[in-house]
């Protein structure tokens, strides 16, 4: 369940927006609002009936009450953009007595009555201290249902008034951590979608989902952000990214700083349009969060003449003009001994990241992120439309987007598997190669690594959807591989001869070592590893 808080001063103005209809064409306007909680004298006064615009006004008038006849008002600063100073500057203050807050569930989470969303509304007020359940006197309020959304999310809107019925006034610091709080308790009460408080994704709109079904295509964002992911991770410099994602296809503009022509703060994405039509454009933060230029960076090297060389790569992007460098990294072909030497650090991350702390945020969400990207990777060589690759690469990029990075440290020194993503992408031919299947096998213990991650964190959606994807998708296509390769061999890898032992058995198997998981665990296939610490994930069959 998400809420969303405004501030405002006018109540009436906001009540006869959540009482528009369809009828009243009024932007976002919705059908059948009525009431589903409130104080009790508006409860007692109003059925659930559909609101008009007197009832409204009425409502508005009621909430307003204790304001006006007391007189008082609570200020907030005034803050407004000045020009000169280029900064956002304090020019007094202003009326926000009014405190609007929605919520909304995920679109496939379909619809609550409305004893379930008045339930909801009554815990979610106490919680946050607008009722005599806080042992002040209450705040007047009405909770509204909307229905569903443009973008299919039912939802309600609660308005309150901040003056309390002796004058006082309601205090609102940390009202946006204590309503994100409540929400989650609210989620575990009412058997709701747990969303976690720890990693937050982009949603699909309504219409996104219409026109990509009407189209018979996949949506526009989820494919940019897998061809972003796929390019960024096989990077290592920025002018690297910038040939590598427009050699997918993609189109790219930068945006740059005021006034500059070679300092660039950002960037948008879009699919080339078909003839006749214009390109749709998205920004690098609204495909994801770690896809935002800033976040990106974090991993590629930098330098002054680096900085130069993406700058000139980024403006003949904006002038659909060719690349600048014609001889970069994606212009060679790995040799064997690359596969080899990818492989065995993929190995050793698999194995290094049952020790990182459960707490460790930054750390996972990087690896998630470097997995992520190598099944975007191969996704894009293999796949003419999404399938198994795209699905896991999907999944685990949710474990890369932090809800607020910058609460979190930095993540600790790891094997490196960046280049892996390089590897699928300069694959010479979409033939599967044993090669292919020996890294295939360590990608698949990192998820089960990530999945034990969220598992033993409690998070069980996020490792069941993880757990989900591998044994519908992953594990079939696992199962189409060829033998891999013996990458503690390096002169047999390079001539790709089989072992006698191949490890894809294991992946065809997924036995699961716990009741109801079948996701792989653990890199080695000749022992069973023993544990001091937190239990392992399930293992490969030997």
């Amino acid at each position: 369940m998400i809420p969303n808080i405004t501030r405002g001063s006018r109540m009436g103005g906001l009540m006869v927006y959540l009482a528009s209809t369809d009828s009243d064409k009024t932007k976002n306007a919705h059908t059948e609002p009525h009431l589903v909680a409130g104080d009790a004298a508006i409860m007692s006064w109003y059925d659930d009936g559909v609101l008009d615009r007197d009832d409204a006004l009425a409502i508005a008038k009621h909430l307003e009450q204790p304001r006006k006849l007391f007189g008082v008002s609570v200020q907030i600063k005034d803050m407004q953009w000045d020009a000169a100073k280029k900064e956002r500057v304090h020019v007094g203050y202003k009326d926000a007595s009014v405190w609007h807050c929605s919520l909304s569930l995920r679109a496939e989470e379909g619809a609550l009555t409305d004893q379930q969303w008045g339930d909801i509304a009554n815990d979610f007020m106490d919680s946050m201290g607008f009722t005599a359940a806080s042992g002040k006197p209450q705040c007047r309020w009405a909770a509204i249902n909307h229905g569903t959304s443009e973008n299919g999310n039912h939802h309600i809107h609660l308005a309150v008034s901040l003056i309390r019925e002796d004058g006082t006034k309601a205090s609102t610091h940390g009202d946006y951590k204590r309503a994100q709080n409540t929400c989650r308790e609210l989620e575990v009460k009412y058997g709701l979608e747990q969303l976690s408080t720890v990693h937050a994704t982009r949603g699909y709109d309504r219409a996104e989902k219409a026109t990509a079904a009407r189209d018979e295509r996949e949506m526009h964002r989820s494919a940019l952000a897998r061809k972003v992911r796929a390019s960024a991770s096989a990077s290592a410099t920025e002018g690297e990214f910038v040939r590598r994602a427009r050699d997918t296809g993609m189109l790219l503009r930068p945006r740059y700083a005021k006034n500059t022509t070679d300092v660039i703060v950002g960037y948008s994405v879009a699919e080339r349009p078909k003839a006749g039509e214009r390109p749709i454009w998205f920004g690098g933060g609204t495909l994801a969060s770690d896809l935002k230029l800033g976040a990106l960076r974090e991993a590629w090297m930098d330098s002054p003449k680096l900085a130069t060389e993406a700058a000139a790569e980024w403006n003949a992007a904006a002038r659909n003009k060719r690349t600048v460098s014609k001889t970069g990294p994606e212009k060679a072909m790995p040799s064997p001994q690359v596969w080899v030497e990818y492989t065995r650090n993929a190995t050793a991350l698999a194995e290094q990241l049952r020790a990182i702390p459960l707490d460790d945020h930054a750390t996972w969400a990087k690896a998630a992120r470097d997995v992520s990207g190598a099944f975007a990777a191969w996704s894009h060589r293999l796949e003419t439309t999404p399938g198994p690759l795209a699905e896991t690469a999907a999944e685990l990029s949710r474990t890369a987007q932090l809800r607020a990075p910058r609460q979190h440290g930095k993540p600790v020194a790891l094997p490196s598997i960046a280049g892996t993503a390089m590897l699928f992408l300069a694959a010479s031919s979409k033939n599967k190669t044993a090669a292919q299947a020996a890294l295939m096998v360590q990608l698949a213990n990192m998820a089960a690594a990530i999945y034990d991650m969220h598992l033993q964190s409690g998070r069980t959606r996020e490792a069941e959807r993880i757990r989900a994807v591998v044994a519908t998708q992953l594990k079939p296509f696992a199962a189409t591989m060829p033998r891999p390769v013996n990458v503690g061999a390096t002169e047999q890898a390079v001539r790709r001869e089989p072992v006698r032992n191949p490890v894809e058995l294991g992946l065809r198997g997924m036995a699961p070592i716990r009741p109801g998981s079948v996701v792989p665990g653990t890199a080695t296939p000749a022992k069973t590893p023993t544990r001091t610490g937190r239990e392992s994930g399930p293992v490969l069959d030997r």
